[in-house]
């Protein structure tokens, strides 16, 4: 018996976790590098999306190319993402297209981002920190399909797969969000601070999820800027 119990969680170990729960004070801690593990987000919108920002909070020491979240359709891999090439860098991807955010180098604590995007304008905001950068132009008059896989930890090169774990996430991630809608700048200061927010598609009090491979959800061991 105590076999048949010890084989049937090396499979649930194998398969991934699915819940969905509130992950108030908890992080994903993704815990090999380079990695082969990721979390898929559940979240389905209800219609193309004409305007979108997400936000999440990352604390890592990897220097290399990494994706933090990525939203994948079957026309195309990089519906939406966001990857960090390196230390001093994010790039924001909408269908396919990316702007350039030049940031300071990290000192060793939680970085959190916020990337926002409207289709009628073409204007793209990023926030790191509860600090707006300069807005940028991207994918002006672009719908962002609804059918879509979203990952954390992986950037995909086809629709659910095609990792590189070169460009996987090692470290540990917090405060997920996804809203169909811009965020006043309140709000973007209210992501950072973790304070009340808007209901959202994805949201990190509720959120519903499948871990896949080596990553494991753990209290939070400290307490993060804006906190």
């Amino acid at each position: 018996m105590g076999s048949l119990r010890l084989w049937l969680a090396v499979l649930a170990g194998l398969s991934g976790v699915t819940a969905q729960e509130d992950l108030y004070r908890k992080v994903f801690v993704f815990r090999t590098d380079p990695s082969n593990a990721y979390v898929v987000l559940r979240a389905k919108p209800e219609q193309p999306l004409l305007n979108f920002t997400v936000c999440l909070r990352s604390y890592t020491d990897l220097t290399r190319p990494h994706s933090l979240f990525s939203y994948a359709t079957k026309a195309q891999d990089n519906e939406i993402l966001l990857f960090k090439p390196k230390p001093t860098e994010y790039r924001f991807y909408v269908g396919g297209k990316f702007v350039t955010f030049r940031v300071p180098e990290g000192r060793g604590d939680w970085e959190h981002v916020c990337a926002s995007w409207e289709s009628a304008t073409g204007v793209a905001e990023f926030w790191l920190n509860g600090k707006p950068w300069p807005r940028k132009g991207l994918q002006r008059g672009y719908a962002v399909s609804a059918e879509a896989v979203i990952l954390l930890g992986q950037e995909q090169d086809a629709f659910g797969g095609g990792f590189d774990v070169y460009n996987s996430f090692t470290g540990e991630l917090a405060d997920v969000h996804l809203w169909d809608a811009g965020l006043s700048p309140d709000k973007m200061r209210a992501a950072y601070q973790s304070l009340r927010l808007p209901p959202a598609l994805l949201a990190w009090r509720s959120l519903s999820y499948e871990t896949k491979g080596d990553v494991v959800v753990k209290p939070r061991l400290r307490e993060v800027l804006g906190r």
